[in-house]
């Protein structure tokens, strides 16, 4: 398998820096206004950071906005299915729009993280990874990806199947991966763009999106 990453031209890692940084001065008012609205819904944190595996098998924390009752994972478990009480009233707002994605852009500065990129995981799952799963972890993730476009709905899905957990481990994971092994085989400057902003129209369009990069 090709590396998604090496084998582009030089400058890729420079263009992802340069466009989340812009990203992050241009929604900055944005960024503030979601700031100030889940701190208003409960009081809470901002900001939420969970553990992820990211290229090399190696951990970060991945940024997001708040979007679950602070001791949400208490009270549940690791996957968030659609209707489910743990999220805010403002947290189901930006799940929907993908808006509490937005601080991953800090992750794509300090390096953790491409634009486009395979969604990281959580340790439980990973530790599950067949070997030819484990390929996926030769990628550095990102914030958007073909799979996270195939799998837009996936809260609705998870929601009307008898066991989420079982599902995704053994449906939309490994889907997910296959789609993202596929696209690091393929993948160029332009296809990324593309990727972009199909992303862009999945959230202001219908809720069905695919990506072919043939």
């Amino acid at each position: 398998m090709r590396d998604i990453v090496a084998d582009r031209p030089r400058g890729a890692r420079l263009l992802d820096v340069t466009l989340a940084a812009a990203g992050l001065v241009v929604l900055s008012p944005v960024l503030l206004v979601i700031a100030l609205l889940v701190r208003l819904d409960d009081g809470g944190p901002v900001l939420y950071r969970q553990r992820r595996i990211g290229r090399g098998g190696a951990a970060f924390r991945i940024w997001k906005f708040r979007t679950m009752v602070v001791d949400a994972e208490r009270r549940g478990g690791t996957l968030t299915v659609a209707g489910d009480a743990r999220v805010t009233r403002i947290g189901a707002r930006l799940r929907r729009l993908k808006l509490d994605e937005l601080p991953q852009l800090l992750n794509v500065v300090a390096g953790d993280m491409r634009l486009v990129g395979p969604r990281p995981e959580v340790p439980r799952y990973v530790d599950g990874y067949s070997d030819e799963q484990r390929r996926v972890l030769a990628l550095v993730p990102g914030i958007t990806d073909p799979a996270s476009l195939a799998f837009i709905d996936e809260e609705t899905l998870l929601r009307g199947v008898e066991d989420p957990e079982r599902y995704y481990v053994e449906h939309v994971m490994p889907e997910k991966i296959r789609l993202n092994l596929d696209y690091a085989a393929r993948a160029t400057w332009w296809n990324d763009v593309r990727v972009i902003a199909a992303t862009f129209r999945s959230l202001a369009g219908p809720r069905h999106t695919a990506f072919d990069a043939r």
